[in-house]
């Protein structure tokens, strides 16, 4: 399971709310970038976009909304871009997509929706960012609704059995701008440097990683907006948290159980198999709270 690095004092505050949670002091927000074009996996599908991939019966977005719901958070901002209207399409007609429908062909427009699947309480913006919108450019445009809050941000094709109660318990105690969910995968991903628990250094995708790396699952203070712009071309990864990793302001949050993108086909069958053997760590009744 995860282990959090120890913690380090603040270097000065960014207006985080009081024990890192929300506005209301409960859940918080989680920003999800769904926007990109999965180039790597379009021979699994060209037809969806990567958050819409399954995972068997449900799309990889909905597994990981149902991890962070796992832990009591249900408040959820999906940064659309490629093919978003399909992913708009799937929340849109949820009820009628995983239950029963009566129709009644003489009032065919009105649809009655039968009690056979329990709904999730979630409470879901989905915002259009741009097609050709980078990550830091799809965060930037959905500053209006994430308000002066501490929020969480992952990305819309990774899983894993990350302990958010404890990623948040760490990000609270050490008072800087983001907490990153550093892993230990396959080497292509963004690489980070750790020194006691401080991020020294990040390195987008090297050509050749090694130790930990970029899982996702971040935590943010609404600081972390001074580092991004509203032009397209702005990314989160280079222009944000290189950045804030100079100004010692990202920490590590060191998670040492499962974890795994859905960046290839391979990755697709690997996560596909876990689910349909019943053996996924991700799974809400595997995860720890």
């Amino acid at each position: 399971m995860a282990k959090a690095q120890p913690a380090m004092a603040s270097a000065r505050g960014f207006g985080a709310t009081k024990g890192g949670l929300g506005a209301d002091g409960g859940c918080l927000k989680v920003v999800v970038l769904c926007g990109g074009k999965g180039t790597r996996i379009r021979d699994v599908s060209e037809e969806l976009p990567k958050p819409m991939i399954p995972i068997g019966e449900y799309p990889i977005v909905k597994h990981i909304m149902d991890i962070y719901g796992a832990f009591g958070h249900h408040e959820f901002i999906l940064c659309l871009g490629y093919l978003g209207w399909r992913i708009k399409h799937y929340f849109l007609h949820y009820r009628a997509e995983h239950g029963d429908v009566q129709l009644d062909f003489r009032d065919i427009d009105n649809p009655r929706y039968l009690a056979t699947t329990e709904m999730p309480p979630w409470n879901v913006i989905l915002a259009q960012t741009g097609i050709e919108s980078m990550t830091g450019a799809r965060i930037m445009k959905v500053r209006r609704y994430v308000e002066n809050e501490t929020f969480m941000l992952t990305y819309g094709d990774g899983v894993g059995d990350i302990d958010i109660d404890g990623l948040l318990e760490f990000h609270r105690s050490h008072g800087r701008l983001v907490t990153i969910t550093s892993v230990h995968p396959p080497s292509r991903f963004g690489e980070l440097v750790v020194e006691d628990g401080v991020v020294a250094s990040f390195h987008e995708k090297p050509q050749a990683a090694g130790g930990l790396i970029n899982g996702g699952f971040l935590v943010c203070e609404p600081g972390v907006f001074d580092y991004l712009s509203h032009d397209e071309s702005c990314v989160f990864e280079t222009d944000a948290l290189q950045n804030i990793a100079a100004d010692h302001q990202l920490m590590s949050y060191e998670h040492q159980g499962f974890w795994m993108p859905m960046d290839t086909s391979r990755e697709y069958v690997m996560l596909n198999e876990l689910w349909n053997r019943g053996e996924a760590p991700w799974h809400p009744g595997n995860l720890r709270r």
